[in-house]
């Protein structure tokens, strides 16, 4: 016997399109996502509006100073606001500003990835904790703090280093000592230094704990030892966030004021060895002279601090595109 059942089906709805998704979408979203978002793009629409009037005010009021200006804005070592007409540079504060800053990034940055590594893989968590602590407690002291540990107890400590960098590398001319004062940028870069580093190390390790912990069971399955697991996970796994760390620190030190104007003996000329007295940086230079300037001179100043917002603006810049050409190697896309 032949038995034959018919199901009807109904036809297939066809799926909602784009538009009725969003209209869904803008639908069910609650009052508080509501605020939630008019909020954040409230906050980056005004963060966005202040750095523009930052930018304003600075060039408008650097414009007025640099018209008056009867020498060269960017090669000028003197700085004269009192004359008529002013004559005053940036040349000695750029050159201070930029080496001071790359001083203390040599010296900062390996020390404070290799203290994040020790604190993350090799000490033993009763260790590691109340380390972390007195780092932590180092980002938060004052500038005014390590200005004042510097000039009294830094500074006359470093002859001994001077005599002994003069002794063996003062060939070079560039650690070349002549029994002065070590108020220098080497005093400077070695401060330094010291503030950034707790910035640094405390990035680097929380981005060091972030590591998937599959990578490094797999290395070590690999038969690699705790160095290799390190080098071919942990590093490149972190290599975005230790840059970012790098810059925050850079940052610090591009801005640095009292601290600096605490150990340096600041001098308007370019000096070929680190361990001669002199130099100066747009900080140190901004804050020792403002309060005594005439309008004038506060003008002049104020054209200082736009090139160094613009030096800021380009070592952020340039940090994200670091950061976006090493995306694709990074250990966070395994």
């Amino acid at each position: 016997m032949d038995i034959s059942t018919t199901t009807d089906v109904p036809p297939s709805a066809s799926p909602p399109s784009l538009a009725e998704r969003k209209r869904a979408a803008r639908g069910a979203t609650r009052p508080g996502d509501r605020i939630f978002l008019g909020l954040s793009r409230g906050s980056g629409i005004l963060l966005l509006v202040i750095m523009a009037a930052i930018a304003v005010f600075l060039t408008y009021r650097a414009s007025l100073a640099i018209s008056r200006d009867h020498g060269n804005f960017l090669t000028t070592f003197e700085w004269n606001t009192n004359l008529n007409p002013p004559v005053f540079g940036i040349a000695v504060l750029a050159f201070g500003t930029i080496v001071s800053s790359v001083i203390a990034m040599a010296i900062a940055v390996p020390i404070a990835v290799a203290i994040a590594l020790f604190l993350t893989h090799y000490a033993p968590r009763r260790l590691s904790g109340p380390i972390a602590y007195v780092i932590d407690l180092l980002a938060a002291v004052p500038s005014i703090v390590y200005g004042l540990w510097g000039a009294l107890i830094l500074v006359p400590h470093l002859r001994g280093l001077y005599g002994w960098l003069d002794t063996y590398f003062g060939w070079t001319g560039i650690l070349g000592w002549e029994e002065g004062a070590p108020r220098t940028m080497l005093a400077v870069g070695i401060l330094l230094a010291i503030m950034i580093l707790p910035i640094i190390t405390n990035v680097s390790r929380e981005v060091f704990r972030q590591v998937p912990r599959m990578h490094e069971e797999a290395a070590l399955a690999l038969g690699a030892t705790r160095w290799e697991v390190i080098r071919m996970s942990v590093l490149p796994f972190g290599r975005s966030g230790v840059i970012s760390a790098s810059m925050l620190g850079l940052g610090r030190a591009l801005g640095e004021t009292m601290a600096v104007a605490t150990v340096l003996s600041p001098d308007y000329d370019i000096h070929a060895s680190l361990l001669n007295p002199g130099g100066g940086t747009f900080a140190q230079n901004i804050a020792s002279k403002f309060g005594e300037a005439t309008e004038q001179g506060r003008d002049a100043l104020i054209a200082s601090g736009l090139v160094l917002f613009v030096i800021t603006l380009l070592v952020n810049g340039a940090a994200r595109a670091i950061i976006a050409r090493r995306k694709e190697y990074s250990g966070a896309n395994a």
